[in-house]
Order: structure tokens, then sequence, then C-alpha cells
């Protein structure tokens, strides 16, 4: 009743009602599913523990004495007593990193000179006739080689005269400084820092460049370095300058000189190449190309510094004794590192493996959100909450948020995590960064699985994807996308266009973050703070503003999506013209059903005069007031194009209804004959190919958003959520219907009871551990509350013991007096208990239509069944009406036409239509 079920007729429910009853209802849903909740929080608990024993396992071994600043007992004023005392000066090699250098050494600038075995020679692919013998090799007396170009050749070549030039000499009162007159080089590799050079203690050579060694090619040198000094043996190396015509023939011969660029995968390699391009005696305009592979760059280990200074220096001092004479010079005397705190010699795998295994933890919330969306859709749950008067704007406001709260309280959540056990990752890099970051990431990831999730409509196929998605942005950012980030002559827009990808973008945002927290660790300082976004080298600015567009734009795509998708239309319909409805029309307006194949033919006769009846109503009802019905359908229909071949199925042949309140219209017919079509029509989950319907004076084609406010719906199969109890199921559609306070809680409590479905605890039971009739019954209930004004129902008393289909059918009864119900049957019992008037639908049509009473009257004790047939298949047909009925009675026949009457006790109307089915498609 109109009290048992609530009273909704204070008006449509608000924006934020229906969005309070959403969030009610997934606050709810997402308690219940704690076994999902446990999975996603223990993940990046097992991950953080995990890297948490690795690095204490790591870091033990790593705090060793060996591995701590060099300590030596000094004796420092002479009496006998030492004093421990630590510093660079007592550590050995492995030791040094960890000191205090509050004052770094000064080290010469050095040339990065190729070893002997290396140097370039002329071979098969690289056959300039300049280069030297590949003979050199074996005596050790290869030249170092520099490649020049340019626009004048004359002036390029004067300028690099002047290169190697110079004699070496040292001025021992002041070597540091001498030396930096002096073309000084190594093959050694570079370190990290420099505090040492590896040049001055790898126990090689220092090579000094001159164009012709002399007899006596080699010097010993000490170089004071503050409270120590080192002596260092120098030695020449003869140098080699060769002219190139062209900036490209420069590239190719350092390219085949790199041992992958050459089929032998041999070594010939350069020192340095300048292009002097326009230079002249006034202007000096210098590109100087230099081996980046000596920075050792991997992705294990940090970058080396490279050997460069000392490069640019070289052609600066020839350009300026070209021009202003010999001895003029602008000294680069000495290079240093920065002074750092003592250290303690840790690796940080949270920074070294933070990248990979963070954008798992992070990435795994995606197939989350979307299984969640994927499960309302594939169960039609979304299109039930739609039906029952939820917006979209409520809908996409609340899921959006909800996912949002999700996210963010599990990053929170992971990065407290990381910082309650020591992470560098978390500890050192800017919070606020971070925050920026993973927010900024987290609403581009629910953009991205709202605009994804239109894609699927099935929950399995949507979880493979979406946890093949996790592994593999993990796997392809640790093993592709980094080797573009570390390959520095990978160009800055080629690694934008990766990051456009999200998966990349997070990648690249979580490696920026590890390489700084590693280099704050390392040197005991921060990580990165907001002006480090400013640094050349750093992509997370680049990285913010994608998201943000991205972000945006997403979010546009994926509502717009949504929209025409859950409306059933194309993204492009506004641009397709109409079809022509001549053709819809004629190809519909038969009064026989038929179905021809090679010669027969099958014609099932029924007066249908009460049919061309209801049509005529409607037709004046149109002209008069369409809004004093509560359904009003005109002429609708729906066609299904074919498809492999098939021609197109109608599955409701032009349909016209007119029902006032408080009445129940029930529709009987044999499976397929389009009753859930057309039910499926009226409550927007197809649309009409043609013709329309009113539902209240609101059109199905373009007011369906109002009509869902009044309107209630109990499908064919029942659209619950397996964890949420009848009570909340209620309580939720309930507050859809503007229900509140205690008119809510009284009518979800008479709907339990009035269904069955409250006393013995029922009511507080998930309705995953119902019963099928319960189920149904609570199906029922749903369509009920709120006090909709027209209601669909769907077979509703399907798999209900006698019992629980009598309750049901006196709520169902009780219920009509104040709405209009429509309803389809198999059952001529049920129809003609709570059916005001019945339709028989076969073949998308209606065959005739009445209240019980005048189609008793109509057709008395029995019904008469006409087939017409070819005359080869009478005696089948005679077969096929004795098995419907045994005590069936021919009364006419001729040519292939037959008659016969058959007993209405022993026959049920939908098997009947259902074996002219079969013999249609027999014939």
């Amino acid at each position: 009743s109109r009290k048992e079920m609530g009273d909704s007729s204070n008006g449509r429910s608000s924006f934020w009602t229906q969005a309070n009853a959403l969030l009610r209802k997934n606050l709810i849903f997402q308690r219940r599913n704690s076994g999902s909740n446990v999975r996603l929080i223990i993940i990046p608990v097992i991950l953080c523990i995990l890297l948490l024993l690795i690095q204490k396992l790591v870091n033990t071994e790593l705090d060793k004495p060996s591995n701590r600043c060099g300590c030596a007992c000094v004796d420092v004023d002479g009496s006998g007593h030492c004093v421990k005392q630590c510093g660079i000066q007592y550590s050995t090699v492995n030791q040094v990193f960890t000191c205090p250098i509050p004052h770094p050494p000064e080290w010469p600038a050095l040339l990065q000179v190729p070893n002997p075995q290396y140097r370039a020679v002329r071979n098969d692919f690289l056959p300039y006739s300049d280069l030297p013998d590949d003979s050199c090799r074996s005596s050790g007396t290869c030249p170092a080689t520099v490649l020049i170009t340019g626009n004048n050749q004359t002036f390029a070549q004067s300028v690099v005269g002047n290169f190697f030039a110079r004699r070496f000499g040292v001025n021992l009162s002041d070597p540091l400084y001498s030396l930096s007159f002096n073309a000084l080089g190594t093959g050694t590799w570079t370190e990290v820092t420099n505090y040492l050079e590896s040049a001055f203690y790898s126990g090689a050579p220092v090579d000094y460049i001159e164009s012709q060694c002399t007899s006596n090619p080699e010097f010993n040198v000490t170089i004071p370095l503050g409270a120590i000094s080192v002596s260092q043996v120098i030695s020449c190396a003869p140098g080699l300058t060769l002219w190139r015509n062209s900036s490209s023939d420069v590239n190719n011969e350092l390219y085949k000189g790199y041992r992958k660029g050459n089929p032998k995968r041999e070594i010939n390699e350069i020192l340095a190449a300048y292009d002097l391009m326009t230079s002249n005696e006034n202007l000096f305009n210098v590109t100087i190309w230099y081996n980046s592979t000596y920075k050792n760059n991997s992705a294990t280990t940090p970058m080396g510094l490279t050997r460069v200074p000392r490069s640019v220096n070289l052609a600066s001092n020839a350009y300026l004794e070209l021009r202003l004479g010999d001895g003029t010079q602008m000294p680069l005397e000495f290079v240093k590192e920065t002074p750092k705190p003592a250290t303690v010699l840790r690796l940080d795998f949270s920074s070294l493996l933070g990248p990979l295994f963070f954008t798992w933890v992070i990435v795994q919330l995606f197939p989350i959100i979307l299984i969640n969306l994927v499960y309302e859709k594939q169960y039609r749950l979304r299109i039930m909450m739609k039906m029952h008067g939820l917006g979209d704007g409520p809908y996409w406001l609340i899921s959006y948020g909800y996912f949002l709260a999700i996210s963010v309280l599990y990053m929170f959540f992971f990065v407290l995590l990381g910082s309650v056990i020591g992470l560098k990752f978390f500890t050192l890099n800017s919070y606020s960064i971070q925050f920026v970051f993973y927010f900024l990431y987290v609403n581009l990831q629910i953009s991205v699985a709202f605009l994804v999730a239109n894609l699927f409509s099935n929950v399995k196929t949507v979880t493979v994807v979406g946890y093949l998605i996790v592994f593999g942005n993990g796997l392809l950012g640790g093993f592709l996308f980094e080797f573009f980030l570390q390959d520095f002559s990978f160009s800055k827009a080629g690694i934008i266009a990766m990051e456009l990808y999200p998966g990349f973008g997070l990648f690249r945002g979580l490696y920026e973050l590890s390489q700084y927290s590693f280099t704050g660790d390392y040197m005991g300082t921060s990580g990165m703070r907001w002006k480090n976004l400013n640094d050349s080298e750093n992509g997370m600015k680049d990285v913010l503003i994608i998201f943000v567009l991205e972000w945006l734009v997403v979010l546009v795509v994926a509502f717009y999506t949504d929209q025409f998708l859950s409306s059933g239309k194309s993204p492009l319909s506004f641009l397709r013209r109409r079809r022509n409805a001549n053709a819809s029309s004629s190809s519909s307006s038969f009064r026989r059903p038929s179905l021809s194949k090679q010669s027969s033919k099958v014609f099932v006769q029924m007066d249908k005069a009460d049919v061309a009846q209801e049509r005529e109503k409607v037709e004046q009802l149109l002209l008069e007031s369409p809004e004093s019905r509560a359904i009003l359908c005109n002429d609708i229909k729906k066609v299904y194009p074919g498809r492999d071949g098939n021609p197109e199925k109608y599955a409701v042949r032009g349909l016209s209804l007119a029902l006032p309140q408080g009445e129940c219209f029930g529709m009987l017919g044999p499976n397929g004959a389009g009753k859930t079509s057309f039910i499926n029509m009226m409550i927007g989950l197809i649309k009409p190919s043609s013709g329309t319907a009113y539902v209240n004076g609101l059109d199905i084609q373009s007011d369906m958003d109002q009509i869902y406010t009044s309107m209630g719906v109990c499908p064919q199969h029942d659209l619950l959520w397996e964890t949420l109890t009848g009570r909340e199921h209620l309580l939720f559609y309930g507050r859809l219907k503007n229900l509140k306070g205690a008119a809510l809680n009284h009518a979800v409590e008479e709907s339990l009871k009035s269904v069955n479905l409250f006393y013995g605890g029922v009511a507080d039971k998930q309705a995953g551990k119902y019963s099928g009739g319960m189920k149904r019954r609570l199906s029922v209930a749903i369509s009920l509350i709120g006090d909709p004004k027209v209601v669909y129902m769907d077979e509703p008393s399907t798999g209900l013991d006698p019992a629980s289909r009598n309750m049901l059918w006196n709520v169902v009864k009780q219920a009509k007096r104040n709405r209009a119900i429509v309803l389809t049957t198999h059952s001529m019992e049920e129809a003609e208990y709570l059916c005001d008037r019945l339709g028989i639908f076969v073949d998308g049509s209606l065959q005739c239509i009445g209240n019980p009473k005048e189609l008793k009257a109509r057709y008395g004790g029995s019904y008469v069944f006409t087939m017409t047939t070819s005359s080869d298949h009478e005696e089948y047909v005679e077969s096929l009406v004795r098995g419907l009925s045994p005590n069936a009675v021919r009364v006419y026949q001729i040519s292939g036409t037959q008659k016969f009457e058959l007993p209405k006790q022993e026959i049920r109307i939908a098997d009947v239509f259902g074996a002219v089915e079969d013999a249609k498609r027999r014939f």
C-alpha cells in the first residue's frame, strides 16, 4: 500500500539527497569487502618491510670499520701520548668517501684521454688516410686524436695548432698553478664525486699531451693537497689534430669508433672533437664533443663525473693565444668538490628499487577501481540505480569522491608506513612535493579508470587486463623507460611524449624522487625540495604539468563517453541522419505474422479488433491529453540489425497501449516474444527504433531522467549487491525516492514485512546469502518503495514457493491502487489474479487485449487454434496439436488450413505460441 511502501510525494530527491544515499551505500559496501581491504593494504606493507629487511642486512655488512672513515692514534704534542684522530689522511681508498671533508682538495683539471690500446687508428670501417696505422697499438705510441671542423678550415687549424704546442713545464713553488698551463689528461674512469681524483691514486701515469714527445717523456711531480701531498708520474702522450669537412663526418667517425657502432665491435676512441662553426678573428663560436660513456651510467649505479672543463679551457686558451699572442691564457687552475660532512656508507634500496616497487604499489589501485565500475555495469546495478532516480551528477560526484578518498587514504598510509620504518625515499624528499605528486596521479588514475571502464563489460576480463597493466607499468618503466631516461642522447621531447602515458609519468616522478633521496642520503643532505624543480635534469615539473592537463582532459572525455554509452547512443550520434521511417513502418504494417521457408507458410489467425481499438484510443489520447494516462505507448518498435548475413530481428512490431493510474496490465507470451524488449525500452535500457511512449506525459526518448524519479522496476534477473543486506538495499533505494528519517525507516520495515523478509533476522542478512525466492521478493520490494507512479515487473513470481507467491500477489494487488503496473508472466493464474487487463504478445505483436473476464467470455472454455501450412505438413500439424492437448478437436480442414478447439484446462497459452514458433522454424 501507499503507507507501507512509503510516500515520496514531497517531490524528486535533491542532488545532495541522492549523493548522501550513494555515499552511505558505498561506505557499507566497502566495509563489507574486508578481504579486498586487507589485500589492498598488505601489498605495500610486504614491499616496504621487504625493502627494510634488505636495507638492514646490507647496511650491517657495510657498517664495518673497513668502510668507515680511517682513524689513527696521533702524538700531537710530542709527549708520547696519542690522540685518536680521523680524517682522509688516515683512510684507505674505500674509507675516504665517508670522511668529513670541510675543505675538499684542489685537483688539476684533466682531459679524458683514451688509453693507448683504444686510441683511434686506420681500419676497415674508418679508412681515413690521416689516421695512424694500427701497428702503433702494439708499441703503445698511438697519438690521442682530436677532430676539428668548421666553416673556415684555415682559421680552425690555426686555433687548434695551439692545443698541444706548449712544452711541459712545472713551477715547483706553485705546482698546481703551473700545471694548469699544460694539457694534462688520463684514461682512468671518474668517480661519482671529485673528493678524490682517480687519476692520482690509480697508480697509472698522468698524460701530458704534446705534438711531439721528447726523448725524456716522464716527470715525477709532487702535488700539495692541503696537509698532504701526492707524488705523481707524468708521461708524454703524442697529440694529433685532424680536419674533417663537416660535423656529419665527425659524428660518423665518433659513432663508428664506439664499440656498438661498428660490425667488429672495436673501440676507436677520439679524445675530443671541436666544431668552430662561424668562428673568426672577432667571434669565438665552438661546439665540443666528449665521450659521455665515461659516466658509467646504469640502473644500479649513480652517474660518474665527466672531464669536460679542461676540453673547454683548451679551446679558449688556444683562441686567446692566436688572437693576443703567446702566453695569453685563462688558466683553469683546479677543480674541486663542494664540502661534505661525515657520511656512513649506506645503500638505500628504497631509492634504488623504489621506482619499480612503488609503481606496483600505487598502480594496484587502478584495477580495483576498474573492477568496481565494471561490476556495476556487468550486473546492471548502475542502470538499476538510475532507474530508481539516481542522477548522473550525484553518481559521478560520489563515485569519484569515494575512489579519491580511498586512494588518498591508501597513499597516506603508504607514505606514513615508509616514513615510520625509515625509508629515505620518503623521509628525505619534501612531503609537500610528494603530496602534490601522488594527489595529481591518483586523480588521473581515477579518471583513466572511468574512461577505460567504458570499454569493458565483464569483470573477469577487466581483472586480467587491469593487473596486466599493473605489472606492465612497473616492468616497462624499470627496464625500458629508465633506459631512455639515462640516455642523454634521447631527446627531451621524446621523453615527454612517453610520459603522456600515465604509467611512465608515474615512473618518472618516482625516479626523480629516488635520485634525489639517494644523493641526499649519500651526501648527508636533503632530497628534493621545491627549488629543485627548476634543475635542468629534473623532470618532476614536466610530470606535474602533464598530470594536471591529462586529468582534466581525460575526466571530460570519460564523462562524455559515459553519457552517450549509458544512454545507448553513439558519441557521434549527433552527426548521423535519422533513418527513413517509411521503410521501418512499412515493414511492420502487416496484420498477420508469417514465416516462409521453401514452399510452406505458417499463419496464426486471431481476431485483432481489440488491438486496433486500443491503437485508436492511443491516437485519440495523444490529440487530447497524453498526460492523462500513466503510460501511453504510440506505435513503439524495436528492430535489431541483422548480423552475419541474417535478416533484421523485429522484437517489438509497433505496440500501442494506454494504461491509467490504478491499472495492472499483464503481458503473456512465449520466450522471445518481445515482452522483455518492451520493458527494456520503457525503463530506458534500450532505445526504441521508432515510435515512442509517454509516462505521465513525459517522453521516454527525451525525458527519461525525469521519468526515473517516479518509476519502480523489478527486473527479470535480480540486480542486487551480494554484500548488502535486504534492509540496506531498501534504505538506499528509499533515500533515492526522497524518503527520510522516521518515514524512511517505517517504509523499509513495512516493505520487508510485506514480502516476508523481516522476521528471524532475514532483513539483516546479506543478499548473497538469500535463496532465489528471497532475492525475488526483495526485488519486488525495491520496485515498490517510495510510492513510484509507474512500476514494471518482469516475471516477479519466478522461483517462489506457493506461500511466498500468494503473499507477493497480495502485495502487488494492494500496490496497484495508486500506480500503473506493467507485469510480464508465463502464469495465466497470476495474470488473472493480479491484472485488470491482459495482452497476449507473440512475435513482437499484441495478438489480443482485454480484461480476463472478457477474454474468457470471448474464447469460452476452449481456445480456437488455426494454422495454415502446405498440404504436405498437415499430419505434422495435427501431431503437434495432439501433443499440446490430447483432447483437442479438429473442427475444420481444407487445403492445408486446419482449425482446432483446445480445452483451456489442458494447455498454457505460452506453450501454444512456443510450439508455433518451432513450427515456423521447421517449415
